[in-house]
């Protein structure tokens, strides 16, 4: 059995931003990091975007984990951790002793109850590559999903000139979070650039049709397709946690921290839920800003350097042309304060006001103002809906 100054359960972005927190403040301490997926860390939004558009290349994404001095264990899975012990062990049936450790497991994709085999659902580096060699050879797409993901494949799939339909229950692409005069622009920005959009509409089976795929939906449409690529969200990835005993409400729950109930075992990325002030409450963020952030936050922890954990998380999109940056909480259940600069929907900042709080600020084709809207949410004091237009 091997012992560890700090092991990491999971082989991400977060995991990666916690070893360099360790290295910034513990310069010898041994590191394991255990993953699932057989590739060290590499960047995630390069999947969606930049890979797709050739900004970046393959080669550029990869992180260096292992330059930090520690020992990757790849495609092996935790399957138990013992906090008594302090040992984790592995589907090898090998196991490992620790001082600290970091679950940083993220999440595992949504998946429908039908059409098994079917449908890719998207998330890692083997689903780009597999996808990407579909598009190369050519073909139609169904992108099942209008928010986050889902609206990223279909630009990404469209600009490699395949033909491509997006389906989602809502309104419009990413309804959750936009206003909705901005969702029906970009509903109808989508079908100018070429792809079907079928807002309003639920998939109800997929099956195989020869060599194609049969997309049913409730409505009764169906449409035939050759490849079905899905982006509906994720579910943490809490079973570990949950079976070694620590808190867990939509996430593993982590204090300021980032250390779970358990005094040895923090939690970061996309599988923590934590409290911010300045945001509402306790909440869950599955954004590369967050994600990196928060991984390094929670190693300089784990190294004897603690800070409290209040960033403002912020997040980005390209959508053909079109591109934006948000920080804060982005919902458009809030009340919703729209400032176009020019022409409405094509340059602009949107304010998110949750009872006089602002919880969010969307940065619409403006660029450059992502801590001028971190410093307006921290700001003290109500906010007015009829006095936000003009603070960015």
């Amino acid at each position: 059995m091997k012992h560890y100054s700090y092991v990491v359960v999971g082989g991400g972005m977060a995991a990666d931003s916690a070893i360099k927190g360790f290295r910034e403040v513990d310069g010898t301490g041994s590191i394991a990091l255990i993953a699932s997926e057989n590739f060290p860390p590499y960047d995630r939004p390069p999947l969606t975007k930049a890979l797709w558009t050739g900004k970046k290349t393959l080669d550029k994404v990869w992180r260096q984990t292992a330059s930090h001095g520690a020992d990757l264990y790849l495609n092996q899975r935790v399957t138990a951790i013992d906090p008594a012990a302090k040992r984790v062990r592995d589907d090898q049936g090998l196991e490992y002793e620790y001082d600290k450790l970091l679950l940083a497991t993220g999440g595992t994709p949504r998946e429908l109850p039908f059409g098994k085999g079917l449908i890719r659902y998207y998330r890692t580096m083997a689903d780009y590559q597999a996808l990407r060699e579909q598009a190369d050879k050519g073909g139609r797409f169904a992108v099942i999903g209008g928010g986050f993901i889902g609206s990223e494949l279909a630009a990404a799939l469209a600009m490699h000139k395949q033909e491509v339909t997006i389906i989602f229950p809502g309104k419009g692409i990413c309804a959750n979070i936009f206003p909705p005069g901005l969702v029906d622009h970009l509903n109808n920005y989508f079908h100018e650039k070429g792809v079907v959009v079928l807002n309003g509409e639920e998939v109800s089976d997929v099956q195989a049709s020869g060599n194609s795929r049969q997309v049913k939906m409730k409505s009764g449409k169906s449409i035939e397709v050759d490849h079905i690529v899905a982006g509906i969200g994720i579910k943490p990835n809490v079973e570990l946690a949950e079976k070694a005993g620590l808190e867990i409400d939509n996430g593993i729950v982590v204090g300021e921290d980032l250390q779970t109930s358990h005094a040895d075992i923090y939690a970061a990325g996309d599988v923590a839920t934590f409290t911010n002030s300045y945001l509402g409450g306790r909440l869950r963020v599955e954004h590369e800003d967050n994600t990196n952030t928060m991984g390094k936050a929670a190693g300089r922890s784990m190294a004897g350097k603690p800070q409290p954990y209040d960033h403002i998380p912020m997040f980005y999109s390209d959508l053909f042309d079109l591109g934006y940056e948000a920080a804060g909480r982005l919902d458009s259940r809030y009340q919703m304060v729209e400032d176009w600069k020019e022409q409405p929907y094509k340059k602009g900042v949107v304010y998110y006001l949750d009872d006089g709080h602002l919880r969010g600020v969307l940065l619409w084709n403006v660029w450059d103002e992502v801590d001028a809207a971190r410093d307006l949410i921290r700001s003290v004091g109500p906010k007015v809906a009829n006095q936000m237009p003009g603070k960015i």
